[in-house]
């Protein structure tokens, strides 16, 4: 895979896999501190420009957009001490906008998807995006029956004591009601009661709130609910959930709806059919949000009729018809004081900048990417420069620009090392590649680190209370040397003159509990599996691609061998695979093809067993479980819209032609792939007969 300047964005990264697998850790842990303790490590512009910079990289590399991925992903793991709620329809986070033109590019793609003129005008809602907590409320015959947080979007926490408390939330609802409705929103509290509030704890000597987000999270997941009903919460409706039947067919029709069932909303609010308009209503917005009651921190847009919504449908963690446009970063000066590397799980070396400290939006910022030896070349950056240091949604900031004329007269370019700083191997630069990657391997102690962490995190193993603190000090005292050891710890501490429940911070129930969620994990689903070997450029999107169509462990496992000859059929259905070319191909097929990769699996499955892929049927669905190639131009649909849909049937769609396609379906001006269609004895479908067939 070729890596482009947004690859190291990851401060402490390597190649484009590399860095997103540091991305990925970094947004878990931040999600952590901000859905589960309700105590961010940093504000929502650098939480934000986190996310955008690994959203540029999936851009370029989409094969790292798997279902894994921070992006695919919401919220975080739900918090012990509460019930556990699984949504029916799952609670999903929003892609973000920061700019005029990213408003304009979600219209496109909403055009482009449903194969729309850019003349065809739809209609768009705009409406604030609360800083608070998000929660969904389920009404059974028009009765408050649960209350639920997103959590990770699939499984929330139970909170449904705490939420009766708030004044917004009604217990009953007017008929006409559905007998399922959930409503969804935010509890947030009022920039008034949040200064009346922290007065009164520090009058009692109690905590102190950092924000109105905060004391709203916080205030609610209280395990005594009689704290949440002492706590000025409010909540604001703007969506559905699970419903049984209808309440419109318009989104506006919903917040209607809302407001009649006894519900507050959002303001302010309004339906636009153009970016300009768009742009006139966030410009608004934006300058007078310092005046409205409650925080926001942008807008939300969203196309206003569902049935257009339904045929969108969504990309893993956020829906194709949504998106939050974000009001600005901020920005400071300071002062680089030195340049340092950190490598990272495929060898991948980063510079990061450590700054003389300043407060960014009210965050002390210290370091910040500067991607990689090009981007340092082409902004010109060396150590002892005044710099713009921007933090729009980087965890680790980045530098926007340096100032050349404030430079002392011995000021010299900086020199990106050849050598790796850890091990001392030497780090080459493949031609097409921005990363330079350490060639130490798993001699490279920051590699063996990092690819340790990798398997730990929440989308591969996420073993409790084995995160990465845990496995470096675990690594240092020598008692896991790769990802097999951690399934011999049990073992290990029973001989040890020094056990686990004897050492500093661990006693016999913490020493337990890791060993028992060390034993739940013997077994894992396929694709995190695959994604927890760290492959280079395998996200998890990747991982349940090759789960998908392999179906097992060892047929994978065999595919991958015999892909190694490339005038094979293993070669040939590898690199059909929708999603999957020709470099990620050679990357797969290099990870087999070292004796000491296959040395760990067989160790690594001597503890563990990954599951066979349970692809999800989709009910009277007459391609679930087919392979379907779309060739030609099609005119119903665009090719995104007609793959997503085979897709949620069931299907499995390749980019070619092979013995296993079930379904050729050809467009207008079909060329190659139907003739070799025709030839192979496939099934070739027009467009109306592919409609016909998928009902």
């Amino acid at each position: 895979m070729n890596n482009s300047p947004v690859d190291d964005m990851f401060g402490g990264f390597h190649d484009a896999k590399d860095r997103h697998k540091f991305l990925s850790a970094e947004i878990t842990k931040h999600d952590h501190a901000y859905y589960n303790d309700d105590a961010p490590l940093v504000d929502d512009a650098a939480y934000d420009a986190l996310r955008a910079e690994l959203l540029a990289l999936e851009k370029d590399y989409p094969e790292l957009a798997d279902k894994n991925s921070p992006t695919q992903k919401v919220g975080a793991a739900p918090k012990s001490g509460f019930q556990k709620v699984k949504h029916n329809v799952p609670m999903l986070s929003l892609g973000n906008a920061f700019s005029e033109d990213d408003v304009s590019e979600f219209i496109k793609r909403i055009q482009r998807f449903l194969n729309l003129g850019e003349g065809d005008k739809i209609d768009i809602v705009a409406e604030p995006k609360i800083d608070g907590l998000s929660c969904a409320l389920r009404y059974e015959s028009g009765k408050l029956v649960q209350a639920a947080t997103r959590g990770d979007g699939e499984i929330g926490e139970d909170i449904t004591a705490n939420v009766r408390s708030i004044i917004d939330v009604p217990e009953t609802l007017p008929a006409p009601c559905p007998d399922v409705l959930e409503v969804r929103g935010e509890i947030y509290i009022r920039k008034d009661d949040f200064a009346a509030l922290n007065k009164a704890q520090e009058e009692k000597g109690q905590k102190i709130f950092a924000n109105p987000r905060n004391a709203a999270a916080g205030s609610v997941r209280q395990l005594d609910p009689t704290i949440s009903a002492a706590r000025p919460l409010r909540f604001y409706a703007y969506a559905l959930g699970e419903t049984s039947a209808p309440l419109s067919d318009t989104q506006d029709g919903i917040r209607r709806a809302l407001k009649d069932k006894g519900f507050s909303l959002p303001k302010p609010y309004g339906v636009f059919d153009n970016s300009k308009a768009i742009m006139a209503h966030y410009d608004a917005v934006s300058t007078g949000r310092a005046q409205m009651d409650y925080d926001i921190d942008g807008i939300v847009y969203k196309v206003n009729r569902l049935d257009l919504q339904e045929r969108l449908g969504f990309v893993a963690r956020a829906p194709r018809w949504a998106i939050a446009h974000k009001f600005p970063a901020e920005q400071a000066i300071t002062t680089i004081e030195s340049i340092d590397i950190q490598v990272g799980r495929t060898g991948s070396l980063t510079p990061v900048a450590r700054l003389t400290p300043i407060t960014v939006g009210g965050v002390v910022v210290s370091n910040a990417t500067l991607h990689n030896e090009d981007e340092i070349k082409r902004k010109d950056i060396r150590v002892g420069d005044h710099v713009v240091v921007q933090r729009a949604g980087d965890v680790i900031p980045q530098i926007v620009k340096s100032f050349p004329d404030k430079r002392d007269d011995d000021s010299a370019e900086y020199s990106f090392p050849t050598t790796c700083p850890v091990c001392g191997a030497h780090a080459v630069r493949e031609e097409g590649e921005a990363a330079r990657r350490c060639t130490g391997g798993l001699t490279c102690k920051a590699q063996v680190i990092e690819r340790l962490k990798h398997f730990v995190s929440k989308n591969a193993y996420d073993i409790d209370g084995l995160g990465e603190k845990i496995v470096l000090q675990f690594f240092e005292d020598g008692l896991i040397k790769d990802p097999a050891d951690i399934f011999t710890l049990e073992e290990q501490d029973k001989g040890s003159l020094t056990p686990l429940r004897n050492r500093e911070g661990w006693g016999s129930t913490s020493a337990n509990k890791l060993f028992d969620a060390i034993r739940s994990k013997t077994s894992i689903e396929l694709p995190r599996f695959i994604y927890a070997l760290g492959i280079r450029q395998v996200g998890q999107a990747t991982a349940k691609m090759l789960a998908a169509n392999y179906g097992s462990y060892s047929a994978w496992r065999s595919a991958m061998l015999a892909a190694a000859d490339i005038e094979s059929d293993a070669y040939q259905e590898l690199i059909n695979i929708d999603g999957i070319g020709a470099l990620m191909t050679q990357d797969l097929i290099e990870f087999f093809k070292e004796s000491h990769n296959l040395t760990f699996l067989d160790k690594l499955t001597q503890y563990v067993t990954p599951q066979d892929y349970a692809a999800p049927q989709s009910q009277d669905s007459p391609v679930s479980g087919k392979v379907v190639v779309f060739t030609g131009t099609l005119e119903k649909f665009s090719r995104s819209e007609a793959k997503a849909k085979a897709e949620s049937l069931g299907a499995k769609v390749t980019g070619s032609v092979s013995k296993k396609t079930d379904y050729l379906v050809a467009g207008a001006d079909a060329g190659s792939k139907l003739k070799k269609a025709q030839e192979a004895g496939v099934k070739v479908l027009s467009e109306d007969e592919w409609l016909a067939l998928i009902k």
